[in-house]
């Protein structure tokens, strides 16, 4: 529990996408032993992979993306901002990390807020102000305190069993094998199903990664009381993120999902496959606030 405003839109949404991913992964395995195909193993090794995902993903995160965890001493205005933050929150502190990048970003990651970690980048710290660095770290400490962190790892589940399936039928051969009445090959099947899965389960959590991303803003912006500070933060980082070099985005952009805004977003890729929702929306619905608020006083 915290002050974060709880959010139930997010709450169904996160049941939601559980319950479908959930159905569509018994629909997977009925398949798969359907067909005959031999997925114990592969299914057993997506399973490690899950439980390693879970209950490393703060580590796993930092060291991919070059960041350390950072004490009072070495980051005192970052950590004056998450103590206040913490306070005003009534949760525990995160650790907290710096990743040596001048992408200017953020993430939290942590299976719930007592393993939870908040990770800036040198190049978020260099250009924001401390009340644009607070609505940020807000934000994304929303992130842990809705535990949407941990859904969406779960989430990522079954496209990595999907993608394993794939690669386990091409690598073997099964797709010369077929079954002993004649019909399509063993690995055909398995390729044509791992694809609709994966299709599906993606398509499922990048809706649920644009709404969270509104839900962080909208929490962070109720706690804080300051929407325009995050507002002002949001379309910095945004346009600061267009001038960083793209080789140097592209190395960045598999963390997409947990960034605070993306680092590689563009105009051509359809809403529907996007991380973020556009930055107009995300705008819109701060302004919104900052009326409401205004009314409130």
């Amino acid at each position: 529990m915290s002050r974060f405003r709880p959010d139930s839109g997010l709450t169904r949404r996160m049941v939601l996408t559980m319950f479908l991913l959930g159905l569509l992964y018994v629909v997977f395995v009925a398949v798969l032993i359907a067909v005959g195909a031999r997925a114990v193993v592969v299914l057993v090794i997506a399973a490690g992979f899950l439980l390693v995902q879970y209950f490393f993903s703060d580590k796993i995160a930092l060291y991919a993306m070059g960041g350390r965890e950072v004490s009072p001493q070495e980051a005192p205005q970052l950590h004056a901002v998450i103590d206040r933050l913490s306070a005003l929150a009534d949760m525990p502190k995160p650790r907290v990390a710096v990743a040596d990048s001048d992408v200017p970003n953020a993430f939290a990651t942590g299976r719930n807020q007592k393993n939870a970690v908040v990770c800036v980048t040198t190049g978020l710290l260099r250009r924001l102000d401390p009340p644009e660095l607070e609505g940020v770290l807000a934000h994304e400490m929303s992130h842990v305190a809705h535990r949407d962190v941990a859904v969406m790892t779960i989430a990522s589940f079954l496209g990595v069993v999907a993608g394993l399936m794939t690669r386990f039928a091409l690598y073997t051969g099964l797709g010369r094998n077929r079954d002993n009445q004649g019909g399509l090959p063993i690995g055909l099947i398995i390729v044509l199903v791992s694809t609709v899965v994966y299709c599906v389960s993606f398509v499922l959590t990048r809706m649920l990664s644009r709404y969270r991303e509104l839900a962080a803003d909208r929490a962070g912006a109720y706690l804080t009381q300051r929407p325009s500070a995050l507002a002002s933060a949001l379309t910095k980082v945004t346009g600061e993120i267009s001038r960083i070099p793209t080789r140097d985005l592209r190395e960045a952009q598999s963390f997409n999902a947990f960034y605070f805004a993306p680092a590689l977003n563009r105009a051509s890729v359809a809403a529907l496959f996007a991380t973020h929702p556009p930055l107009e929306k995300r705008l819109e619905q701060l302004a919104r606030i900052s009326g409401e608020l205004g009314r409130e006083a």
